[in-house]
């Protein structure tokens, strides 16, 4: 397989995945709304899933952005198993307007929030898995990286695979504490100094040891 064509698939696949996602803001029935106080009421019963849209489509994009990367920069070719793992990792991202309508309808239902987050528990380890794969198969040649670059890219992925397992623990007690940490993880990807004040961080309590 040639690498333009996958990147070619990965492409059309967040694009489409990303615009699904906006179909579930449905506008206020028109017979229902009689005045702007009643429109007003009614997008901010919207709210959550406003809310929902943004953690999806910002999501999407920072997993998109970690693709490319992987893909098209880090593999200077791929082979069979290289693009079996992108297809379990394309399944998985395919499912994201489903886990976030199921959020953004039902935000006060534990059971939503364990669904997205086990969503972006798979997409993340199916990039992992991807990565990894990349830079150990002897079948890949890869664009030079130092050992410093490859840790920060790994954390970058796996961040948001610990915050959404946490936030499985939290919806136990709270639901608002499991959605905050949904949005400090996107927040954590879209930072670009984010992995490197966490490692300074780290090398400090390590330090302290």
């Amino acid at each position: 397989m040639k690498q333009a064509r996958l990147d070619q698939l990965a492409d059309g696949i967040f694009a489409i995945v990303m615009t699904i996602l906006v179909f579930e803001i449905r506008v206020p029935d028109y017979g229902i709304i009689l005045s702007n106080r009643d429109l007003f009421q009614a997008l901010l019963t919207l709210s959550p899933v406003f809310l929902s849209y943004l953690l999806s489509f910002f999501l999407l994009f920072t997993y998109w952005r970690s693709h490319h990367f992987v893909a098209s920069i880090l593999a200077k070719n791929i082979d069979t198993h290289f693009s079996n793992l992108n297809a379990v990792f394309f399944f998985f991202v395919a499912l994201v307007p489903f886990s976030s309508s199921l959020l953004g309808r039902y935000s006060y239902s534990q059971t939503a929030i364990i669904f997205f987050a086990l969503n972006i528990i798979l997409i993340g380890l199916s990039l992992y898995m991807m990565r990894r794969y990349a830079v150990k198969s002897p079948f890949i040649e890869n664009t030079p990286f130092t050992e410093a670059e490859n840790k920060h890219a790994y954390m970058h992925i796996l961040f948001p695979v610990v915050a959404a397992f946490l936030a499985i623990l939290l919806s136990f007690l709270n639901n608002d504490l499991a959605l905050i940490l949904f949005t400090l993880a996107i927040v954590f990807n879209l930072w670009g100094k984010s992995t490197r004040y966490s490692f300074r961080i780290l090398n400090r309590i390590r330090g302290r040891e």
